[in-house]
């Protein structure tokens, strides 16, 4: 499994999601534009002292992700997709690709995986998730799923 972030723009979140691929082995792939520096002070607090033991790449576009890994299955999540995480069976090499906090994915990769949207279910009291949050209940459904084998 790879997290892919495409276009973060909040410190904070890209750095508890790092926190988590640390603790679990999972390599981070963030797709510029950023939102921030990697040397965000923010960022590195949200990821306290684990940065050294992230996997992390930085990617100038999201066709340089794909033709990295052409043979993986992507998973695409979007507050209005209309399939949930739920009617999916990981099998555990999968890329999750999460949009950022203000736009979510843009339209060009929403039109051209759309029969690979998926949602987290929710009610209609908020409008979205919080993209570390998010993240977190995706990777886990895998982990569950495969019952970690993805690691």
């Amino acid at each position: 499994m790879r997290i892919v972030l495409v276009a973060p723009q909040i410190p904070p979140n890209t750095g508890s999601v790092g926190r988590m691929c640390a603790g679990n082995d999972i390599p981070l792939h963030l797709v510029e534009p950023l939102g921030f520096s990697l040397t965000d002070k923010y960022l590195k607090r949200a990821g306290l002292d684990y940065w050294p033991h992230i996997d992390l790449s930085v990617h100038s576009s999201f066709d340089e992700v794909c033709a990295l890994f052409p043979t993986n299955p992507c998973w695409f999540f979007s507050a209005r997709a209309e399939r949930t995480l739920w009617d999916v069976s990981f099998e555990g090499n999968e890329l999750l690709v999460f949009g950022s906090e203000t736009k979510g994915l843009p339209a060009g990769i929403v039109e051209d995986h759309k029969d690979r949207l998926l949602t987290i279910p929710h009610n209609d009291n908020i409008r979205s998730l919080n993209l570390a949050t998010a993240v977190g209940i995706v990777t886990y459904e895998v982990f569950r799923q495969t019952r970690g084998d993805g690691r």
